[in-house]
């Protein structure tokens, strides 16, 4: 985890370096302006590191540094791409380099885009959608049943009570026979969900939940985390089953555990005569379900990259990042999650949750 943190950190000081390089040169400002103007994005930066040092502050100030910290990793990527684009036109000589330098008319360009791309992407964010799926079934049943699928609600700092509010509210709407949430329920901390109240809006659900445990489980502390979502009245499924009617629902432990079990030992007990939905949070190695007799898999984690062009690279790491899929006989549904990690854009890609059918 330390090797981890501090590639990240390296990663992230180069990219500041390269933004702030490009900002200085770009603005027509006097010294001190342009120097109040680094600071600023600097203690943005600052923000983003030393959040995960924040439990010893007050409520609003840890909040403000998590907003502050990841909304400026994502506007830093896009301003990187910005200037990576005009320097590569510059060394083809498609860009003048008087573009780049004290220009006023670049500046307020730049700055326009970059306010209609991360407003926009705010309000999209916002805009939950709906995603209506009808899946047939040759075991029996004794009537269709509906299914409401969650992943990646990612409740916190960000994502408050009054936001899970109203997610509870669009899903309890449906009025579904079962709500199954497919892991990253808790974003990271357990400290901002207990000051807000927010386990009192998860018990709203007017529906059983079941869910499997996310990475970012093990991020907030897995003892923390299946302590709350019990208060919450959620049943996790830690390589386990629970039969609902004529479903078995299967939810396996996220691989942040290298020692869960895998999907062939999570079948031996379970009846082939009875629909079968795993809940898997991270889809990695679909074809482990369809040999195992799955009949649907639920999964989340890609976020489908979140913000564009990173949803280029999430379909390059997995077989399906994003929506149905299907192996043999066994239907995938990869959700880009209702909510979402670090800055609240969508940049195109959508929050959603999906409404599932199952009938003979």
């Amino acid at each position: 985890m330390a090797k981890f943190f501090i590639v990240a950190l390296t990663v992230m000081l180069v990219l500041q370096a390269y933004v702030s390089w490009h900002v200085w040169r770009l603005l027509p400002f006097s010294f001190p302006v342009k120097l109040i103007i680094l600071l600023i994005m600097f203690g943005a930066l600052a923000c983003m590191v030393f959040q995960f040092k924040s439990d010893n502050l007050p409520l609003s100030m840890a909040t403000t540094m998590y907003e502050v910290g990841n909304s400026w990793l994502i506007i830093m990527f896009y301003l990187f791409m910005t200037f990576l684009v005009l320097d590569i036109g510059r060394l083809f000589h498609l860009v003048p380099a008087a573009w780049i330098k004290d220009n006023a008319i670049t500046s307020i360009v730049l700055t326009g885009l970059m306010l209609v791309t991360f407003i926009g992407g705010n309000i999209h964010y916002h805009n939950k959608q709906r995603q209506e799926i009808q899946l047939t079934t040759d075991k029996p049943l004794e009537h269709p049943m509906k299914i409401v699928m969650l992943s990646d609600m990612h409740a916190g700092f960000h994502n408050r009570r009054s936001e899970i509010g109203r997610w509870v509210d669009l899903i309890n709407a449906e009025h579904a026979d079962l709500i199954l949430v497919a892991g990253d329920l808790i974003d990271g901390n357990v400290r901002p969900l207990k000051a807000q109240g927010t386990v009192e809006e998860l018990r709203r659900f007017n529906a059983p939940v079941v869910a499997c445990l996310g990475n970012h489980e093990y991020i907030t502390g897995i003892d923390k985390a299946l302590a709350l979502l019990d208060d919450a009245g959620i049943r996790v499924l830690r390589d386990d089953t629970v039969s609902i009617g004529n479903l078995i629902i299967v939810g396996r432990d996220d691989r942040s555990n290298r020692g869960r079990k895998s999907v062939e030992e999570l079948m031996k007990t379970v009846s082939r005569d009875k629909y079968i939905v795993l809940l898997d949070h991270q889809p990695y190695k679909l074809e482990e379900a369809e040999q195992n007799g799955v009949d649907l898999q639920l999964s989340g984690h890609t976020h489908r990259g979140q913000v564009c062009p990173l949803n280029w690279v999430t379909r390059k790491i997995y077989e399906c990042d994003y929506g149905q899929w299907k192996r043999g006989k066994t239907d995938y549904y990869v959700s880009s999650g209702i909510g979402i990690w670090g800055g609240k854009f969508r940049i195109g890609t959508d929050s959603e949750y999906a409404v599932i059918t199952i009938k003979n």
